[in-house]
């Protein structure tokens, strides 16, 4: 049996929505909505990641940008704070491939900020002077930003906990919390009707989406889908509601209607503004308490422009549980043990980069990577890159890749650890596969820098390979919930 002794602390975070109009010289305005997700550091001090697209203005749809950045936030009263803020990432798009390189320059970007803003208790709004810089783009734009915070919490225990029956205290404090989360991956396809734009065939994107209950059954989600097959270039972001029908212990339906932006370029699908609507219903079969297996159908619509798709996809969700939660699954019983996980922000620079057997130089790309620990050596990683760089002479070039690593056992008091992965995904150019080592060294309970190498390999619609040697370093968050 485990022993009383209190594991588990709250840790801080929110989501943050923002929205702001850029001028672009010479053409049209492009609005920006942001979704952010900062932890909170200390009283003052988040670090985060967040994700750009537009929705109403000019014919941008398929512009995506990503970020990763600092957030400060000091009280000035009770309610009233200032706030400030530095992200840099990168990302592009356009009304054409060709007009993508003058708005997007080699798709790296800076955002500075700095305002005012106040806390009504579950949200805060306010509004920032916000610059927002491109490089070698039209867009260097200086504006008001409105946002808006959703502050929450969640329960956190030592990483090294992974496995471990919750003490007595903790199951108490688990048992208090009847919070649920969905991880989920699908392989969605859109079969357009009646296309106009120069792109005619089904579409295939992976999505990644994450999920909160806000209720038993009803939850808010956010999603990042980029094309794998079709159309490697295509890219969509979408948040919105869900609702859940339990019609068995193992079947589940599911309903959820989503708003976000999403596209190519208007030439080749036309979203015109990027604005996407997308309503959506799957059924689930739950393979364990964890793991359930979903198909899904619904209709993906771009209201100001042409793009019209009935979609069908195959989907894998993670459930983590806890509490009320997790007693609601079956005859399954409250969180019985702790789940780890590791949250990782990383710089990375691809050398030697092949396509057409010709050298295209280098890439410098940020992103994020999130393993979910299986044991003390087996974990499953998911990441996200984009380039700040250009490729080809554009802007753009990302990655979303999936798969299985394996680590050395971590000691306690053993600062140094070794790991390899191997994970399958896409790239701009469709099916890619990507191997990596390296060490990670601890600097506490909570964090960890990690150094690794590794090589990609893709190959285009057309056969022509693509290949490139990494090396990154990254900063790790490392935490575990409990779970049932």
């Amino acid at each position: 049996m485990a022993p009383d002794e209190a594991q588990l602390t709250p840790a801080r975070a929110m989501v943050m929505l923002d929205h702001q109009v850029l001028r672009v010289p010479g053409d049209e305005d492009i609005d920006l909505t942001g979704f952010h997700v900062y932890h909170q550091v200390n009283d003052w001090l988040s670090l985060g990641a967040g994700v750009y697209a537009p929705l109403l203005k000019g014919q941008y749809g398929g512009f995506t940008a990503f970020d990763v950045g600092a957030h400060l936030q000091q009280r000035l009263t009770e309610r009233i704070f200032v706030t400030a803020g530095l992200a840099g990432g990168g990302g592009g798009g356009g009304r054409s491939i060709e007009q993508s390189k003058v708005l997007s320059g080699t798709g790296g970007f800076y955002k500075a900020y700095a305002g005012l803003g106040y806390d009504f208790g579950p949200v805060a709004v306010g509004v920032n002077l916000a610059k927002m810089k491109f490089t070698h783009s039209a867009i260097d734009s200086t504006q008001a930003n409105v946002f808006l915070e959703i502050p929450y919490s969640y329960l956190v225990a030592p990483f090294s906990r992974h496995g471990q029956g919750l003490s007595a205290t903790d199951a108490r404090l688990a048992a208090e919390d009847s919070s649920e989360n969905m991880l989920t991956l699908v392989l969605d396809n859109f079969k357009q009707i009646r296309p106009e734009g120069a792109f005619k065939g089904t579409l295939g994107v992976a999505d990644l989406q994450y999920a909160h209950f806000v209720a038993p059954d009803t939850y808010w989600y956010a999603g990042l889908g980029v094309g794998y097959d079709g159309l490697p270039l295509y890219n969509q972001v979408l948040g919105g509601v869900g609702q859940r029908l339990r019609v068995a212990p193992r079947v589940n339906l599911y309903a959820q209607l989503g708003v976000g932006s999403g596209g190519y370029a208007p030439e080749k699908i036309n979203t015109d503004s990027g604005l996407l609507v997308y309503p959506k219903v799957s059924a689930e079969y739950a393979l364990t308490p964890t793991l359930g297996l979903s198909l899904s159908a619904g209709y993906l619509a771009a209201p100001k422009g042409s793009s019209r798709n009935v979609t069908y996809g195959l989907a894998l969700t993670h459930h983590l549980r806890s509490g009320a939660a997790a007693a609601g699954w079956g005859d399954a019983g409250a969180a019985s043990h702790y789940q780890a996980f590791r949250v990782s922000l990383f710089q990375q620079t691809e050398f030697h980069v092949r396509y057409r057997d010709q050298d295209r130089g280098h890439l410098q790309m940020v992103g994020t990577q999130v393993d979910a620990m299986l044991d003390e050596h087996w974990f499953i990683p998911v990441q996200a890159a984009v380039a700040y760089s250009a490729y080809l002479g554009y802007p753009g070039y990302g990655e979303l890749l999936a798969g299985l690593g394996l680590q050395t056992r971590a000691a306690p008091g053993e600062r140094l650890q070794a790991f390899g992965q191997l994970m399958a995904g896409t790239n701009v150019h469709g099916p890619a596969v990507k191997a990596s080592a390296g060490l990670r060294y601890a600097l506490s309970d909570r964090l960890a820098l990690n150094l690794n190498a590794g090589r990609t390999e893709a190959r285009s619609s057309s056969g022509q390979r693509f290949g490139a040697t990494s090396l990154g370093l990254g900063v790790d968050y490392l935490f575990a919930v409990p779970v049932r």
